[in-house]
């Protein structure tokens, strides 16, 4: 079962990491390090609110403006957080994401996530299906695209278990914590799937049918 879960998965990790080393995963080492600095420098008197007016997304924000921060907000850790563990995730997924996918497909669906979660902050907010209070918490940082990311990989590779386990890891968080991160990951993941059955229906159109010619 293992096998047939992840074995084309690991298959294709284990060879890229073999013919590239560290060459195949320049993306992710950037994002380890860009969300380090973010970390330390948000530490900083001087640097909190260097980070916060270039990274930082909350539903208060113009929706321009949060538009231009939400590309680096992929990189700003929560500062509540121990930082180790959002580098952990990020090498990790983002590495396996960009054997596997590419770094413009990996940036794009971790784009698409955090996207997915910001927007519906914004909605749920505004329909009243989150307190208005949430409108001054800043986004998720780097768990959102980690999830999102780690649906997809999972859908591409078709490793079925794995997926579900992290779609309903993620809706017992939301039960047993109920707060805007777990909300903005089912966003995430609702975004992630939302793409996944975009490509699967080109995929189908493209695909000629049995009496076709060709």
């Amino acid at each position: 079962m293992a096998r047939a879960e992840w074995g084309p998965l690991v298959t294709a990790v284990r060879d890229g990491l073999v013919a590239r080393r560290w060459r195949a995963i320049p993306l992710t080492l950037a994002a380890v390090c860009l969300t380090a600095l973010f970390q330390f420098v948000q530490n900083q008197s001087w640097g909190y609110r260097i980070v916060q007016d270039i990274g930082s997304v909350r539903a208060a924000d113009p929706l321009p403006v949060a538009l231009l921060r939400t590309p680096l907000s992929l990189f700003v850790p929560a500062l509540e957080l121990p930082v180790w563990g959002a580098l952990v995730q990020i090498l990790v997924v983002f590495g396996i994401a960009e054997i596997c996918l590419g770094r413009p497909r990996t940036l794009l669906i971790a784009y698409a996530a955090t996207l997915g979660g910001t927007l519906y902050a914004r909605l749920a907010i505004a329909a009243g299906w989150l307190p208005a209070s949430d409108a001054q918490i800043v986004d998720t940082g780097p768990s959102a695209a980690v999830v999102g990311l780690a649906v997809y990989v999972c859908w591409r590779y078709r490793a079925w278990f794995t997926c579900a386990l992290v779609v309903v890891t993620m809706v017992v968080e939301c039960v047993l914590k109920p707060n805007l991160a777990g909300w903005e990951h089912l966003a995430a993941i609702a975004a992630v799937l939302i793409v996944c059955g975009a490509r699967s229906l080109v995929r189908g159109i493209r695909r000629p049918g049995p009496g076709s010619a060709g």
